[in-house]
């Protein structure tokens, strides 16, 4: 394949691997490079895959054993990846679980310019601690910020599964410039029943908000999460799929409905980027003046005192 090959005028296409994780850990690997070769040869220029796509999802249980899992940036996950998009010329993006030093650990996402070059670490911030998601005892809050890379097919910005219920998350990438967000996800239902109509709801809210974020920000959001049932000491997860790429009015253009493997591929329009900033140009009317207690934690109405009696 040629390299230097540009984006079409005004657009740019991305990928998404949708794939059932292996304990065997270079059935990940290999799977992985399947589903982004079969993006790029449907023209995907931009690749992501999910949340901690190497490994099966060991954060059910806290196990120190499950810190050899970590590697460090740049080390050989990176390497294998970053020859892959050399040679394909895509962006990548790959999830890992990165060591960052003895005892400091972080879910992170390197990427991968389609030059095989590494552009840089986004490092999850928000880690949430929840039964069979126990990440806290893992991961370190990423110290990174929210950032933007400038690669060649598109400006992009990637947060990670739990950063996605966060507004902020989304408006501080798209302020830096973003024409797309990218959320590599592993997110599903505990227990292998099948869904109850309060887990229904769940998925369907977890959409929403990601349309959300696409509609307040005016930019593209690809999510990818991971399927199949994984199984623990800890119990079972039932992780529900249905990655989706939707456009900056929220429309989804792209979904692998279900719970089966899939390769999803979209192609993203700048004109439309800017033909729905310039319909809702939230950007504009913000009232940054107003915002300053938004760094509290919670704003606590003031104490009323209390009337003296008789």
């Amino acid at each position: 394949m040629t390299h230097g090959r540009k984006s079409a005028a005004g657009e740019f296409t991305v990928g998404l691997v949708q794939m059932a994780c292996s304990p065997m850990l270079p059935r990940n690997h290999e799977t992985a490079e399947a589903g982004i070769r079969d993006a790029v040869s449907r023209g995907a220029q931009v690749v992501c895959l999910q949340e901690l796509f190497a490994t099966p999802y060991f954060c059910q249980r806290e196990d120190d054993a499950s810190f050899d899992l970590a590697e460090e940036i740049p080390g050989p996950l990176t390497t294998r990846f970053a020859r892959l998009a050399r040679a394909l010329d895509v962006v990548l993006i790959v999830p890992l679980f990165e060591r960052r030093a003895a005892g400091l650990y972080h879910n992170s996402a390197v990427v991968i310019d389609a030059s095989g070059d590494l552009l840089g670490i986004y490092r999850k911030v928000h880690v949430p601690d929840d039964p069979q998601f126990l990440e806290k005892f893992y991961f370190a809050p990423g110290d990174l910020g929210y950032r933007v890379f400038e690669t060649r097919h598109a400006r992009i910005g990637v947060l990670i599964c739990w950063d996605q219920w966060y507004p902020e998350a989304a408006r501080l990438t798209a302020l830096r410039g973003a024409e797309a967000i990218f959320y590599p996800t592993a997110i599903g239902w505990t227990g292998d029943a099948a869904p109850s109509a309060e887990g229904l709801a769940e998925r369907d809210a977890w959409i929403t908000v990601q349309r959300g974020h696409a509609i307040a920000n005016g930019v593209y959001v690809a999510v990818v999460n991971r399927v199949g049932v994984e199984s623990s000491a800890a119990g079972v997860l039932r992780f529900w799929g249905e990655s989706f790429v939707c456009d900056p009015g929220g429309r989804v253009i792209a979904r692998a409905a279900g719970e089966a493997p899939r390769v999803l591929v979209a192609r993203c329009s700048r004109a439309t980027l800017e033909r729905q900033r310039r319909a809702w140009p939230f950007l504009r009317d913000r009232r940054i003046d107003t915002y300053a207690p938004i760094t509290r934690r919670y704003i606590d109405a003031p104490l009323q005192e209390a009337s003296p009696e008789g």
